[in-house]
C-alpha cells in the first residue's frame, strides 16, 4: 500500500489510507460538532489542491465525521461570534475557495453522513459525487435563521440534487429533514443502519477502487461538465475525455484482462 502524504500535519482533519487506492477523510473536531473553522479550512483547502495535482494513486475518497452524532455542523460560530466584518469575509473567501477545490478534486468523494449534517455540512454533502447516511443523519440548512443565506454552493447543488422547489423549502424554512426524507429527495444514495454505515460506503468505494483511475478521473469531470453546458456541447466534451484513455495502457490492459477472462491489474498509466 502506497503511504499517502498530506501537504502538512493537520489538527482538525484525519487523513487515513485504509487499504490500497482508499482515503478515509474525518472531520476531527468532535467536542465542537465537527464545525468548520479557520484552520479547518486551511486544511480542507490544502489537501482538496494537492490532491488535485497528484492523487498519489488515490482512487476513491470517503468523507465522513468523527464520533457517532455529527457529521459536520457548518461554520463554526463559536469562533465567529466576534469577528469583524472584514474577519468574517475573509474567513468566508477560505472557505469558497476550499469548496471549489473539493468540486474539483478529480477523485471521486463519497460522503458517509454519520450524524447531523446541518449547514455546510449539508452543503458539503451534495457537493460531494454521492452520500451514503446513517439511519440516525439528519440534514437542514438554517442560514437562513440567524440572518445569512447558504454560502458553501447551497443554492446551486442542492437545485441539482432534490430540484428547485424541493431546495427553495428546505432553504427557505431552515427546517431539518431525516435521512429517509434526504433518500426520498436525492439528497443521498442510501440510508444504511447505524453500524452498518461505513462498512456498505467502504464496500462501495472498493468496487470504485477496482476501476481503471484514469477512466474514473474523465468519467467524474464529464459528468460533472454535463450540468453545466448543453447537450451537444457537453458529449462532444465526452468525447474528448474518451479519446484521452484511448491511447492509455489500462486501456489496452482492460480489453486484454476481459478476452483472457481474468481480474485487470490497473495502474494508472
Amino acid at each position: 500500500m502506497s503511504s499517502f502524504k498530506t501537504p502538512f500535519p493537520f489538527e482538525t482533519v484525519k487523513v487515513e489510507e485504509v487499504e490500497d487506492h482508499l482515503l478515509v477523510i474525518t472531520f476531527d473536531r468532535p467536542g465542537a460538532g465537527n464545525s468548520t473553522n479557520t484552520q479547518m479550512g486551511r486544511e480542507l483547502f490544502e489537501l482538496w489542491t494537492s490532491l488535485y495535482i497528484n492523487q498519489q494513486g488515490i482512487r476513491c475518497i470517503v468523507l465522513t465525521g468523527a464520533g457517532e452524532k455529527i457529521f459536520n455542523a457548518g461554520g463554526d460560530l463559536k469562533e465567529r461570534n466576534n469577528m469583524t466584518d472584514e474577519q468574517w469575509q475573509q474567513q468566508h473567501a477560505l472557505f469558497e475557495k476550499c469548496r471549489i477545490a473539493l468540486l474539483d478534486c478529480p477523485v471521486p468523494v463519497i460522503a458517509a453522513v454519520n450524524g447531523a449534517a446541518y449547514g455546510g455540512g449539508l452543503e458539503t454533502v451534495v457537493t460531494c459525487d454521492f452520500a451514503y447516511a446513517a439511519r440516525r443523519a439528519r440534514f437542514a440548512l438554517t442560514e437562513i435563521k440567524i440572518g445569512i443565506m447558504p454560502g458553501g454552493m447551497g443554492t446551486q447543488n442542492l437545485p441539482r440534487a432534490v430540484g428547485i422547489r424541493r431546495a427553495k423549502e428546505i432553504i427557505l424554512t431552515g427546517k431539518p429533514f431525516s435521512a429517509d426524507e434526504a433518500l426520498e429527495w436525492g439528497v443521498v444514495n442510501k440510508v444504511c443502519d447505524d453500524d452498518k454505515l461505513m462498512e456498505e460506503v467502504l464496500e462501495t468505494a472498493r468496487t470504485i477502487c477496482n476501476n481503471a483511475p484514469l477512466a474514473i478521473y474523465q468519467a467524474k469531470k464529464s459528468m460533472n461538465v454535463s450540468t453545466q453546458v448543453d447537450l451537444k456541447n457537453g458529449y462532444a466534451f465526452e468525447i474528448e475525455a474518451y479519446n484521452r484513455l484511448v491511447p492509455t495502457e489500462d486501456r489496452l490492459e482492460g480489453v486484454r484482462a476481459f478476452n483472457e477472462k481474468r481480474k485487470p491489474k490497473f495502474q494508472g498509466k
